[in-house]
């Protein structure tokens, strides 16, 4: 297998900009997913994380059935065209250590997603090894003082 086609899940759910981050917690919790694309349309325009409802939205103080998805989502994401090498993906994947990647068309319509789970199933020619180190090298937590008590401390 060499094209992201042959290794991407198609039918993608997306969500739009203007959705509330509860739609968008709800779509992430019927899908059971972490992560959705977000378009106008099929026209992508970034990715929505749970981890973004959270730290840009919940303890920022949003109101979470009135903000909108577009105040919390990244807009400048990694992506591919669904006919590129998927070697060449996968480096950019390890590069920047993300996950999954939305797949768009040459007209910039999305038309899938490209996760470290395709790859392991549908990839044969692949060094899924290296790609998962490379993605999920760890990396250290930012320990700043949050006036939490110590009976609320994460740092145990």
């Amino acid at each position: 297998m060499t094209q992201v086609f042959e290794a991407m899940t198609r039918g993608v759910r997306t969500i739009g900009p203007s959705d509330t981050l509860v739609q968008a917690a709800k779509a992430m919790t019927d899908l059971d997913v972490g992560v959705l694309p977000v378009c106008d349309g099929e026209r992508l325009l970034g990715m929505v994380t749970d981890r973004d409802i959270v730290i840009r939205g919940v303890a920022q103080g949003c109101a979470n059935d009135q903000a909108c998805v577009s105040d919390v989502m990244t807009q400048d994401v990694l992506w591919c065209y669904e006919d590129q090498d998927v070697e060449a993906i996968l480096e950019k994947m390890r590069g920047e250590q993300v996950r999954r990647v939305p797949v768009v068309d040459h007209d910039k319509r999305l038309v899938g997603m490209l996760s470290l789970g395709d790859l392991a199933v549908k990839a044969q020619d692949a060094d899924m090894n290296d790609a998962l180190e490379g993605i999920s090298e760890p990396a250290e937590p930012v320990r700043a003082s949050t006036g939490a008590s110590s009976s609320g401390s994460a740092t145990h």
